[in-house]
């Protein structure tokens, strides 16, 4: 699963973690246990997914700032601000395409929809798309918030995800 862990010298990833392809991912990256990280994402330095937590192919984490208000100086040599962690919960799915503004935390359980930008926090377990994105909905009840907390606390779930409840 970690053949890349060489490639990009990423310390800080479980061993479940998964890189589906090419990107460009900052060696201080930190990833629990079977996250993912789609073909060409961007993902800049301090940068956390939680475990379970999926990302789809050209996800980019917008690495930060410029400083831009030097009249005396050109942009490009004006330096960045301190760069902000960005979060991401556990059990979270992040669509493709979508931009996230570094600094940004996502709560546990949240869907950010395909093609979204992100420029706020988000509320655990809820659904956010467009751009802004805005909320959409809850993704579960208060009763099944509850349930997936308790499998969240879990040391280990049933993975055996093809025997699907019906």
């Amino acid at each position: 699963m970690i053949w890349f862990r060489g490639l990009y010298d990423l310390k800080n990833v479980d061993s479940t973690f998964y890189l589906g392809g090419k990107g460009s991912i900052s060696s201080d990256l930190i990833a629990d246990k079977f996250s993912y990280v789609g073909k060409n994402s961007v993902l800049p330095p301090k940068v956390k997914i939680g475990k379970y937590s999926m990302l789809a192919p050209n996800v980019s984490i917008l690495g930060g700032d410029h400083i831009f208000n030097n009249p005396e100086r050109p942009i490009i040599f004006s330096g960045r601000p301190q760069m902000p962690s960005t979060i991401i919960g556990e059990d979270v799915w992040i669509g493709a395409n979508v931009c996230i503004m570094a600094g940004v935390k996502i709560g546990n359980g949240c869907i950010i929809a395909a093609g979204s930008i992100l420029t706020k926090d988000t509320e655990p377990y809820s659904i956010y798309a467009g751009n802004p994105a805005k909320f959409l909905k809850m993704r579960f009840n208060e009763q099944e918030i509850s349930l997936h907390k308790k499998m969240l606390k879990k040391q280990s779930v049933d993975i055996n995800y093809t025997k699907n409840k019906k």
